[in-house]
């Protein structure tokens, strides 16, 4: 079994010079009196991608990057330094540059028995994916996506595949003497197309992704992106102007559960809370959702593109419920914002990169699955709107209010879904909303690996999911 510390210390100590011993030097600067928490962050990427236009390569990419990031936390203050050169005069300078949050603290020198604490989870693969399969094979796949795109209707008039993989080595070290490796693949496959019938141009993409090997995206795969991609572009050529109004709401399995995460989730992490900038401030206990509504947070899954067998700070990620039966019971924690709250790290600690300050932030945020059959809960619906896929959208995480754009959906009349309608929005409030949902479906479903969060200029993979679920009085915005 490959060990992450075994080949962090290659990809990271020894190019360096650096070995275990030398972090005494470094703690013994910034470990003060008044320090709460100290630790470095070591990275260590390879990126590559590729894609196609008209059919052949139109860019392709490869990057190297590596560094540390340097901090030391007392109280709810953080100094923090940087650097993408990695020695041990590097390591020094930034441990005196982080530790002036408290210039009255005095050095003194430690003892520190270094430990290795071993990953208990093994997610996700080990191997590289930059080299699981040769270029000309990448490329390869980039031609059968164009040809199976193209071959799917006389409409598309362009097919835009890409394909892109990166590998990290992390290595994590704490005054407490803990020291913390993974090792993290990702790769992702895209097919955007444009389809054109009499004048009117559509777009249409589909992509997916996760921690596994270029392998994973096998022919059968990249034929269903695709497929879907060309679907989507063609479903809007035929789809009306969306109605606008007050209705009630059916939103599909899956991917819709990026309207939860953006207008639940982010409420649910821990420094707003603290701060008590969250709609969720000082409610755990309190009726949050309808009855049935259950909500987690699961670091833990295998493959997911959310997941970590350990976060940005060395703590195991583990799967956390945040709202059980529509009452709030928990938050998502890194090491910081659990100490001033008086509890412990979920495992939520997560950063963009070596150059950036980890917080509290989500892995694979879903809502669990109901006792309805879908086709019952469409069923119900006199009249409303079934939005199966969505675009971009916005939260405010003070009030709750979200606005989100759908890019797949249809009316429902008498309980029968009709024609796609386009330009649909939903607009409301997350915490309102989660109390107007009456049914809740059976057939949870994650996402095909694509999110992306965004908070505080950082950017991590996340991945989300839910059932089909009904929204009663929800208000949509449209062009009908």
């Amino acid at each position: 079994m490959t060990d992450p510390l075994h080949d962090a210390q290659l990809a990271i100590l020894d190019p360096a010079g650096l070995s275990i011993n030398d972090f005494d030097a470094v703690f013994s600067k910034l470990n003060v009196i008044s320090i709460d928490l100290a630790d470095i962050y070591f990275q260590a990427s390879r990126r590559e991608s590729w894609s196609l236009e008209d059919q052949i390569v139109k860019s392709g990419s490869y990057s190297i990057s590596q560094g540390f990031g340097i901090r030391a936390i007392s109280g709810e203050q953080t100094g923090f330094a940087y650097s993408d050169e990695i020695n041990l005069d590097a390591l020094l300078e930034s441990a005196t540059a982080a530790r002036a949050i408290n210039k009255s603290g005095q050095s003194r020198s430690i003892n520190i028995s270094w430990q290795h604490q071993a990953n208990k989870h093994q997610l996700y693969t080990a191997n590289n994916p930059l080299s699981s399969i040769n270029e000309e094979a990448k490329i390869a796949l980039l031609h059968f996506a164009d040809k199976a795109a193209r071959q799917q209707s006389q409409y598309v008039t362009q097919v835009t595949p890409s394909l892109s993989s990166s590998y990290e080595n992390i290595l994590i070290v704490n005054n407490e003497g803990h020291l913390v490796a993974d090792i993290r693949p990702m790769v992702h496959m895209g097919v955007t197309v444009i389809v054109e019938n009499k004048g009117e141009r559509e777009t249409g993409s589909y992509s997916a992704g996760g921690r596994y090997e270029l392998s994973w995206f096998t022919e059968e795969r990249v034929e269903e992106y695709a497929h879907e991609a060309v679907r989507l572009a063609l479903l809007k050529l035929q789809a009306k102007p969306s109605p606008a109004g007050e209705m009630d709401v059916v939103l599909g399995p899956g991917w819709p559960g990026v309207l939860l995460h953006e207008a639940v989730g982010h409420g649910l992490e821990s420094d707003f809370n603290r701060k008590g900038s969250s709609i969720f401030s000082g409610r755990i206990g309190e009726q949050v959702a309808s009855k049935g509504v259950t909500v987690v947070d699961d670091g833990t899954m295998a493959d997911r593109r959310g997941s970590l067998n350990v976060d940005d700070e060395g703590t195991l990620t583990q799967s956390t419920t945040l709202i059980d039966d529509g009452k709030l019971v928990g938050y998502m924690h890194d090491k910081m914002n659990a100490r001033l709250m008086n509890t412990v790290s979920t495992g939520n600690g997560r950063r963009e990169s070596y150059a950036h300050l980890p917080m509290p932030r989500m892995t694979n945020t879903y809502m669990r699955a109901g006792a309805h059959d879908p086709e019952e809960i469409i069923a119900s619906i006199d009249k409303g709107l079934y939005a199966v896929n969505f675009g971009g959208g916005q939260v405010d995480i003070t009030s709750g209010q979200f606005v989100f754009s759908s890019s797949e959906a249809y009316m429902i009349e008498k309980g029968k879904v009709l024609y796609p309608v386009k330009g649909a929005t939903l607009i409301g409030n997350g915490p309102q909303v989660m109390q107007q949902i009456t049914m809740i479906g059976n057939d949870l479903a994650l996402d095909p690996g694509i999110g992306i969060c965004g908070k505080a200029g950082q950017s991590v993979p996340v991945g989300v999911g839910q059932p089909t679920i009904k929204i009663t009085d929800l208000t949509v915005g449209g062009t009908g």
